[in-house]
């Protein structure tokens, strides 16, 4: 099914207003209704038996000295599963047309390998932004679950070819908050990662008002900092020094925070981002009295509920006597990094990327620490005598088959065999 208009219904309104510049179908965002004739591969690419067994038995298996307990929500959520389908579909929908996407469609490596494969060619980021310079009007790009800016989506337009929208549902959902802060005078106060494709694409919501702004702070400690000006703490320009990549071009704190609207990332922790709401309302507070920041403050909670679902798993997961945590997922995938660092809060947790992370000959681990920005190689994680209890989740663009390579690598490692765990 396409959408002969870009006034697309479930689409956030920063792409209302866009004219069609070509003839019908070009511009898809409900799939092309070839779901069945995909469902076998990928059924064939992310399924994970493994995973399967682990849900029948409860969410615990034990084999040996080792019990497995699984989070009850991990792995691909609804908007991860809709993105990567629609591109199967794209990819049989046009066999004989160039096929691109504007950025990798989700944070996974295994995702983005395997779409590479079918002949999906990822475009990458130049200078300004996504490079499109090779893409022509005969082409087909993919637009990723992140979204892309209101500035990317023009230049497609612009080109006309035909664009395929897999922009998440949650994503939409902030997109359209942020667009009523900016008509009604807000600044958007991001909780997020600057260079992150989502907030990106959430910032620049706001462009479509004159004189809107927006602010990102990537967590509480840079919030307070923005608090901190509030309450005249720090000066202008010190608040400006601090965030040289932060706010919208020609932010001027002093009229820029006067009227403030809180936002977030959909993947970054739940708990954070709340807290972030509450710290700049009471600043407000602080700074002007009850009567100015009821009038000039807003704050709502736009985490994802895939995000917050498998947040809540991890700390249902938690309350549970566990020697280790591992959490799977890419590096570069946000929600994976916000389960992480709740995991380390209480546990000792390894957050890796793929299931070959997890050597079972050489008892290895390739990891990243929670809040470092390298990788670790560690000997002897899982050697202690013993029975051990190990937790396992992941990031809601990990696989089922790649979770369940690193549980079968995880009892490997501990000296079980895959025919013990049945």
């Amino acid at each position: 099914m396409s959408d002969s208009s870009l006034k697309a219904p479930d689409r956030a309104s920063t792409h209302s207003d866009s004219k069609q510049n070509a003839g019908a179908d070009v511009y898809f965002r409900k799939g092309f209704g070839l779901k069945a004739e995909v469902q076998g591969e990928l059924a064939s690419d992310y399924s994970g038996g493994l995973v399967d067994l682990l849900r029948a038995r409860d969410f615990r298996l034990t084999a040996g000295a080792t019990t497995i307990r699984l989070a009850r929500e991990l792995g691909f959520c609804y908007g991860v599963e809709r993105a990567v389908d629609y591109a199967y579909q794209t990819r049989r929908k046009f066999p004989d047309r160039r096929v691109f996407l504007a950025g990798e469609i989700i944070h996974n490596p295994h995702v983005n390998s395997n779409l590479r494969d079918m002949g999906v060619q990822i475009l990458e980021m130049g200078p300004d932004g996504i490079d499109y310079s090779i893409v022509e009007p005969s082409d087909v790009v993919i637009l990723p679950a992140f979204g892309v800016t209101i500035h990317d989506f023009e230049k497609l337009r612009a080109i006309g070819c035909v664009m395929v929208d897999t922009t998440c549902g949650s994503v939409l959902n902030v997109w359209k908050r942020v667009e009523s802060y900016a008509r009604e005078g807000y600044t958007s106060l991001i909780h997020g990662k600057y260079y992150h494709e989502e907030t990106r694409a959430t910032a620049s919501q706001a462009a479509k008002y004159p004189n809107a702004h927006h602010f990102v702070v990537r967590n509480m400690a840079e919030a307070t900092i923005v608090g901190d000006f509030i309450e005249r703490k720090i000066s202008g320009a010190e608040l400006m020094n601090r965030f040289p990549h932060g706010a919208s071009s020609g932010f001027d704190p002093e009229i820029h925070l006067r009227r403030i609207g809180v936002a977030n990332q959909t993947t970054m922790l739940a708990k954070e981002s709340l807290a972030i709401g509450a710290s700049i309302g009471q600043a407000m507070l602080r700074a002007h009295g009850e009567e100015y920041a009821k009038a000039n403050f807003k704050t709502f909670d736009t985490i994802c509920s895939a995000t917050q679902e498998r947040q809540d798993a991890v700390n249902e997961l938690l309350a549970e006597p566990l020697d280790v945590m591992v959490v799977i997922g890419g590096y570069n995938s946000s929600n994976t990094i916000s389960l992480a660092a709740l995991c380390s809060e209480k546990v000792c947790t390894y957050h890796v990327e793929d299931a070959s992370a997890i050597d079972p000959i050489n008892r290895t681990v390739l990891h990243r620490p929670p809040g470092r920005s390298e990788d670790v190689l560690e000997s002897g994680w899982l050697s202690r005598p013993g029975h051990m209890t190990i937790g396992v989740t992941a990031g809601a663009s990990t696989p089922n088959n790649k979770i369940g390579d690193a549980i079968g690598r995880i009892f490997a490692t501990r000296g079980t065999s895959p025919d013990a765990i049945k």
